[in-house]
């Protein structure tokens, strides 16, 4: 759990990057619709919420700049009994008041009052340039007499960037429980017939553990459709004989963790299977010692291609000099992806990998980020020895950068061979 103190660090951050005399929006997310009048499940705007913690909709926070003297506002959806009846209590202004640690709490529906008043002498807005048009056109009116509009989503992604010692935890919890996950999955792979059970398997462990959501839609492609990056239908068949490749973590408290495996369906991995993932393996345990403060991901990812390209030269894959080959990226045929991307709040975390100059962000201590090499093969492709084709294989990991190097939360998730043999018989 964050405490609220680290809430409000994280706000008084923000404000002392602002310019003097500004004012910076920051919106709550809005429910989306599915269908006529039905809605997909809430989830907060992840700024907001990493400035906040607050996960109702109609919600805005404001910070407030004038010269070197900062307050923030907060904005909530009043107490209504007819609304609440039908979708649920709200914190409301009171009781807000008792659990923020804002200078003030308002209700929504005062927004541009709020705005008049604060507007009236400042020469910056800042807001999310994403916003939905009918936030923005909120904001209209303000923008046109202003000296400058700036995009304040780039300024908190790039305070995302280092993780605090409650977000680790946090992530840590995810990891624990997407563990449970696919060591289930491991059990279970040789009992069930389709994806989609295996899915529900996987998905049942996170919701019983108190993670209600998916940090991301669970990706089990057994044989081929592990080929296809994104793969989401999950409705073949389980195949005797061949691997099956499972992306799924889950969402914990708002934090993700984003986990790849890939498994046999009986439990035990042909000779071919094996050659083709201990390969990938080796990459994967080779990058992850690269991990330290001060490395670049640019360094990360170009090693990773070497690697995996004289694997493919090794196994008959690729063929011709491993310079030659990575100069007319061959290998991308195979490996189309980069090696690894921040993860938090989101599983894709939107932080910057560049500062303002378009200079890399070498990686810090407190930073996340997923290790993930992988080699994909489709059935069709006649270039490639037939014992290989129609195998995809990813090994994803969630590693925390530390001042000596690195932790690989997730290291206890099953990776070798054995290990996956063991659990799956």
């Amino acid at each position: 759990m964050i405490e609220e103190t680290e809430y409000k660090k994280r706000r008084d951050k923000l404000g002392c990057s602002l310019s003097k005399n500004s004012v910076g929006v920051i919106f709550a997310g809005d429910y989306k619709t599915r269908s006529n009048d039905t809605e997909y499940p809430f989830r907060q705007n992840s700024n907001f919420y990493y400035l906040s913690g607050f996960i109702e909709d109609n919600a805005c926070l404001m910070i407030v700049k004038k010269k070197k003297k900062i307050k923030t506002i907060l904005l909530v959806e009043k107490k209504d009994k007819v609304k609440e009846l039908w979708t649920g209590k709200r914190l409301g202004e009171k009781e807000s008041k008792k659990r923020f640690l804002v200078d003030e709490v308002l209700t929504y529906d005062k927004l541009n009052d709020v705005l008049d008043e604060h507007m009236k002498d400042k020469s910056t807005l800042y807001y999310d340039f994403k916003l939905e048009p009918s936030k923005v056109k909120i904001l209209k009116k303000y923008t046109k007499d202003l000296r400058a509009s700036k995009n304040i989503a780039k300024l908190i992604e790039a305070q995302r960037l280092i993780k605090s010692s409650s977000e680790i935890a946090l992530i840590k919890k995810a990891i624990s429980i997407t563990k449970d996950a696919h060591h289930d999955a491991m059990k279970q792979s040789s009992k069930l017939k389709y994806e989609y059970e295996l899915q529900a398997e996987i998905e049942y462990v996170f919701k019983k553990n108190a993670a209600f959501s998916d940090a991301y839609t669970s990706i089990v492609a057994c044989g081929n459709s592990a080929n296809t990056l994104h793969y989401i239908s999950n409705d073949k068949r389980l195949v005797n004989g061949e691997l099956v490749l499972i992306d799924a973590g889950c969402e914990y408290q708002y934090y993700a963790s984003d986990i790849t495996r890939t498994i046999p369906v009986l439990g035990k991995f042909s000779k071919a299977q094996k050659e083709l993932y201990e390969m990938v393996l080796s990459v994967g345990l080779a990058i992850i010692e690269m991990i330290k403060p001060e490395a670049k991901r640019s360094d990360i990812q170009k090693k990773s291609e070497e690697l995996l390209c004289q694997g493919m030269i090794d196994l008959g894959i690729l063929k011709g000099s491993l310079k030659k080959l990575l100069k007319k990226q061959k290998h991308k045929k195979y490996y189309p992806h980069g090696i690894g991307h921040w993860m938090g709040i989101d599983v894709h975390d939107e932080s910057p990998y560049k500062d303002k100059k378009g200079k890399e962000i070498p990686l810090k201590s407190g930073m996340i980020m997923t290790i993930e090499p992988g080699i994909y093969i489709d059935k069709k492709d006649k270039k490639v020895p037939k014992k290989y084709r129609g195998i995809g294989i990813r090994i994803e990991d969630d590693i925390l950068v530390t001042f000596n190097g690195y932790e690989n939360l997730s290291k206890d998730i099953a990776k070798t061979i054995e290990e996956i043999e063991q659990i799956s018989s």
